[in-house]
């Protein structure tokens, strides 16, 4: 079980991060996908996407890296 949250973790941290890259990369993804127009151009909704994508991918790779510590230290 405990391998498994970790493998999702992982992945869920790569995918917040290329999201994030994405959105920097490609500032109008969402108009193009869900063909809505959240802040009238000014780039407010990617940005603030990017910060939130970031954020969560920090987090995701810090409990991942827990995890793993706690798992050598476990196997010692």
């Amino acid at each position: 079980m405990a391998r498994m949250r970790y493998m999702l973790e992982l992945a869920c941290a790569i995918a917040a991060g290329i999201l994030a890259v994405l959105t920097l990369a490609v500032h109008d993804w969402i108009e193009v996908v869900f063909g809505v127009d959240p802040d009238a151009g000014s780039g407010l909704a990617e940005a603030a996407i990017v910060v939130a994508l970031f954020l969560v991918s920090v987090a995701l790779a810090a409990d991942v890296f827990r995890l793993r510590r706690l798992r050598r230290a476990r196997a010692a």
